[in-house]
């Protein structure tokens, strides 16, 4: 079975494309539910998955990220 991997375009990926791909919103969705209701959500939609990461870090432990980021690859 071939294993097909999400593009993230080295982070530059934008939150509106991930949201917009079933697979990878599945993955957000189920990793941070309360984001996902956030009301601003759509307002960062031109964010880039880089951008995103830095923000996070101050967050969330840098386990997560690394997770989340494979899973976003295999999604």
């Amino acid at each position: 079975m071939e294993v097909i991997l999400l593009n993230l375009k080295n982070n530059q990926i934008t939150v509106g494309e991930l949201l917009d791909n079933p697979a990878s919103r599945a993955v957000l969705q189920r990793r941070f539910p309360m984001v996902m209701k956030h009301p601003l959500l759509g307002a960062a939609r031109t964010v880039t998955l880089e951008q995103l990461i830095a923000f996070a870090q101050a967050y969330l432990p840098q386990g997560l990220i690394r997770e989340t980021l494979q899973e976003l690859r295999r999604a």
